[in-house]
C-alpha cells in the first residue's frame, strides 16, 4: 500500500479550489431581446450553467434569464431575453451562474449606439 507524503496533503488542502464558470462567448441586443451565447463544461444536473443576468453599468438589475436544464450537448448555446432598456443607458453588463460555482466574475459588456 502506498502511502502519501503529509506535506504533499498539506500543500495540496492549501490550493484553491478549480471552478467552473460559464463564460460569456457573445450578446447582442437585437430589437428589445438580448440574445447570450453561453459556453460551460456542463455534466449534467449535478453541474451546470444555470442562468444569466443583465444590468446597467450602475447596478440596476433588467433582468434574470434562468436556464433550466443542463446543455451537455449543445455546447455553446444561445438563449434570449426580452430587456426594457432605460433611456439614457449605454452598454449593458452580463454575468452568467452556474448550478455549483454560483456567479463568475466576468463582466460582458454590450455597448449600445
Amino acid at each position: 500500500m502506498k502511502y502519501l507524503c503529509p506535506l504533499a496533503l498539506l500543500v495540496a488542502s492549501t490550493l484553491p479550489a478549480q471552478a467552473d464558470f460559464p463564460v460569456i462567448e457573445g450578446a447582442e441586443l437585437r430589437g428589445s431581446s438580448l440574445h447570450v451565447t453561453l459556453s460551460h463544461p456542463d455534466t449534467g444536473w449535478e453541474h451546470y450553467a444555470d442562468g444569466w443576468e443583465v444590468s446597467t453599468p450602475d447596478g440596476e438589475v433588467l433582468g434574470l434569464r434562468v436556464l433550466a436544464h443542463p446543455h451537455v450537448q449543445e455546447q455553446p448555446f444561445t438563449r434570449s431575453l426580452p430587456v426594457d432598456v432605460p433611456e439614457g443607458v449605454t452598454a449593458l453588463h452580463i454575468r452568467a451562474r452556474c448550478n455549483r460555482d454560483g456567479w463568475g466574475d466576468q463582466v460582458y459588456v454590450v455597448p449600445l449606439e
